[in-house]
């Protein structure tokens, strides 16, 4: 069951939606959508609601860009299927009519969407003709019997195209002996002014009746008064005849031309069928187009668990009634959600306290039949299975119930049947009956849908309900915002403060007496007080509540700059070793070039007997490669730990495909193209390179970065002048100029850095270690050098 249940159930009426029903109903080309629109409830099924609010939104939008989509009016072409599926049966012209209607609106749909373009702007509406194909040969079929005016063509078959010549023939013969008739009794003066007419289909005479008698043929008939008879002469007897022989033959040559046509399209019945539905749900979708495209209407993010937020919204009548005068409507803001899901808004009267409540009802009812609703887009919409709707004088002759009483029954009918997916809609609760009793069984009420978890809406004046949401979580309060100025109504809705009824302010600017004012504010006493602090307690409370909320913010917003910060130095620190394993690298590869000409000397001093010396040589030459090759590996480990912190659970889980990797004995970092069995493909460079799986440990996805240095960079960080002077600069020239130097030291794996400040008053010596401490583990030591070097006016800086 996936409609929405109701209570009472003229909640259709109460909020207006029967209003909105008569708006699309307009909207429809044709009466088979008007009829479809008319019935049209809201459901709970979100993926039906999800589908429709797209299809709208596609087609809206097709309106906004002038995209003309080919939707026009049809007949209802139902009956005449319906017979063509009886064996034999036989279709009358204006039905094939209909159908060459419905075929050509059909044809220009699929054109529509012939672009690949139309089927990506719009995939909800071409989603609906995308099952069907379309025949150009029914088409064709029917036009080959009717013209453009929807009349038999006279060459709709050989047999036809003779009847009609001969028809023709015949005609004119007649036209001819008949004017002949005419001139030869006129001259006798035996025809009437008007000489010819029409009788049983039939050219005649028009005779007196003094001189019928004088005439040969057959008398037709005669006028009222008997003064004039109606012969059809001897002389065209025969000729008309013929006529009428011709009329029946062409008669039953038309029927058996539409029987054969009948016979050809019978079998494409379902097709037929399957384009009714579709030209009806385009006709449906284009009606509810049309009237968001009137309300400026959007489709609101959907949700499929209850929730209402809404951005920016109107009643959808006011609003269009408003457009009409060219007044302004003011919008409203509202959520609602599991923390805080009843809204208790209070306010002056004619302050549009009912107008809102019924705009959250009516925009709720409109989401879920499917309609965009005059809200901003990003406005959220859940999902309700109930909406129940206490609102107007429900007072009851018939069933002998006051206005009250059947307030009290609608709230005994809420209370059982409402869950925490029922939206609940109440106006002036509590009100029909005297204020203490009526403001304390209200309370009650309340306190009841509270706990039930029901969403809802409820109007009032009583304090005691202003007071009760002020005290239980997941109840708002809110009013119409008021101008105490002028004593008129803004229509703002304000959540989180209660309103006042300016009772006793309205009542002195309509001109009642003040001592009468003033007596009335002496009765009323701690009763108006006691709003009045309420009102206040809440205003602290909602400033008490953004400052925190301020608070939690820039808290976040911390922790994400230092999490940016912690990551950003770890890159660098990475960025570091790989510059210094690169370097390494590239130390021992010129030792490899130059092992060449060594192992040449070896050789000449091997040839000079020379073999002591030899030996040295050759021990040296490996003690050196040895030692740049253990500080190649020490460096790369480095890296790879430091790579590794960025690897999440990196062992937890067996290596998969995409997932970034570097063999055990060290080297790049590749990415795992596929795997089989214990073996995988690493893209490593370029190149594809096989691996077993027990080979590989998972690394982090590499920076971007030059995978070798170049003898021109490794020259640069040989030039890297390690001196600086600080002196004369500004505190903050000083501490731009001593991040560059010293990034560009740990770029260039620079040892040792020597920075002149001065010795001064010291300023510039406490900027100089201050901006050293951000380097951390980078900084090895910092000291003085003696005095005849500088002494305080110099610190020297070891990097590790």
């Amino acid at each position: 069951m996936n409609d929405m249940q109701f209570e009472p159930k003229d909640v259709f009426r109460k909020l207006e939606f029967d209003k909105i029903l008569d708006l699309l109903e307009k909207e429809a080309l044709t009466p088979m959508a008007a009829e479809v629109l008319r019935d049209i409830r809201p459901e709970t099924n979100f993926q039906n609601i999800d589908q429709c609010l797209r299809e709208v939104r596609e087609f809206k939008l097709a309106l906004e860009k002038n995209d003309r989509f080919p939707i026009e009016g049809f007949p209802d072409v139902r009956p005449d299927l319906k017979m063509l599926d009886i064996d034999g049966y036989t279709l009358l012209s204006e039905s094939f009519q209909g159908i060459l209607r419905l075929l050509l609106i059909m044809r220009d749909v699929f054109k529509f969407f012939a672009s690949g373009a139309k089927k990506e702007i719009y995939p909800k509406l071409y989603e609906l003709t995308r099952h069907l194909s379309y025949d150009e040969g029914l088409a064709k079929a029917i036009m080959a019997v009717f013209d453009e005016k929807g009349d038999i063509r006279p060459d709709a078959s050989p047999e036809l195209q003779r009847i009609r010549r001969e028809t023709q023939s015949k005609m004119r013969e007649l036209d001819s002996r008949f004017r002949q008739v005419v001139q030869e009794y006129r001259s006798k003066g035996w025809l009437a002014d008007s000489p010819e007419s029409f009788r049983n289909g039939r050219r005649v005479l028009t005779v007196p009746s003094e001189h019928k008698r004088k005439i040969r043929g057959i008398i037709h008939d005669e006028s009222d008064t008997g003064r004039t008879a109606f012969i059809e002469p001897e002389a065209i007897i025969e000729i008309n005849n013929d006529l009428f022989d011709l009329e029946q033959d062409e008669r039953r040559e038309i029927y058996r031309i539409l029987r054969e046509l009948s016979q050809t399209i019978r079998p494409y019945s379902p097709v037929l069928k399957a384009y009714f539905e579709v030209l009806v749900k385009l006709d449906i979708i284009h009606a509810r187009a049309r009237l968001a495209l009137a309300m400026k209407g959007n489709m609101p993010i959907l949700k499929e668990k209850p929730q209402i937020s809404i951005r920016r919204g109107y009643h959808p009548l006011l609003l269009l009634k408003n457009k009409a005068q060219g007044k302004k409507t003011v919008p409203f803001e509202l959520r609602l959600n599991s923390e805080n899901h009843i809204l208790i808004l209070s306010g002056p009267n004619a302050g549009g306290k009912s107008v809102a409540m019924k705009s959250v009802g009516l925009l709720q009812m409109m989401v879920q039949c499917g309609l965009l609703i005059p809200v901003h887009e990003l406005s959220e919409f859940g999902i309700f299975h109930q909406i129940f709707a206490d609102i107007g004088d429900q007072q009851s002759l018939d069933d002998d119930l006051s206005t009250y009483s059947s307030r009290l029954q609608n709230a005994r009918v809420f209370l059982e049947k409402a869950t925490p997916k029922t939206l609940v809609l109440i106006d002036e609760m509590g009100s029909g009956t005297d204020p203490k009793p009526g403001g304390a069984i209200a309370e009650a009420v309340l306190r009841q849908l509270h706990r039930k978890g029901v969403f809802a809406v409820i109007t009032t004046h009583y304090s005691n309900l202003k007071v009760f949401a002020f005290r239980n979580p997941g109840i708002l309060n809110g009013n119409m915002h008021f101008d105490k100025d002028t004593l008129s109504p803004t229509y703002e809705l304000k959540v989180g403060r209660p309103g006042s009824s300016y009772a006793f302010e309205i009542a002195e600017k309509s001109g009642l007496p003040r001592d009468l004012i003033q007596y009335a504010r002496n009765r009323t006493g701690s009763e108006t007080a006691v709003d009045d602090i309420l009102i206040e307690l809440q205003r602290e409370k909602q400033e008490l509540e953004e400052k925190l909320l301020s608070i939690y913010d820039k808290e976040q917003n911390l922790a994400r700059l230092i999490k940016t910060y912690d990551s950003m130095h770890h890159d660098l620190e990475v960025k570091r070793k790989r510059l210094k394993l690169d370097q390494k690298e590239h130390e021992l590869r010129i030792s490899a070039n130059t092992s060449r000409e060594v192992e040449k000397i070896i050789r000449q001093l091997k040839e000079e007997k020379n073999l002591e010396k030899a030996q040295q040589v050759s021990q040296q030459l490996r003690q050196e490669r040895q030692e740049k090759a253990q500080a190649v590996d020490a460096v790369n480990a480095e890296v790879v730990r430091l790579e590794e912190k960025n690897i999440p659970s990196a062992a937890s889980r067996p290596l998969a495909e995409g997932d970034y990797v570097r063999l055990r004995a060290g080297g790049a970092i590749g990415r795992i193209e596929q795997i089989k069995g214990q073996k995988a493909s690493v893209l490593m460079g370029g190149i594809t390179v096989q691996a077993r799986l027990s080979d590989l440990q998972p690394a982090a996805a590499p920076i971007q970065q030059t995978s070798n240095i170049s003898l021109t960079d490794v020259q640069r960080a040989a030039s890297f002048d390690a001196k600086i002077d600080l002196r004369g600069m500004a505190k903050d020239e000083a501490m731009r100029v001593l991040e560059k130097f010293v990034d560009n030291a740990l770029m260039s794996d620079a040892s040792s850095l020597r920075i002149l400040h001065g010795k001064g008053d010291g300023i510039l010596r406490k900027v100089v270690r201050q901006k050293l401490r951000e380097y951390g583990s980078s900084i090895g030591s910092l000291y003085h050098p003696p005095q005849d070097d500088g002494g305080d006016g110099v610190t020297i800086v070891d990097l590790v």
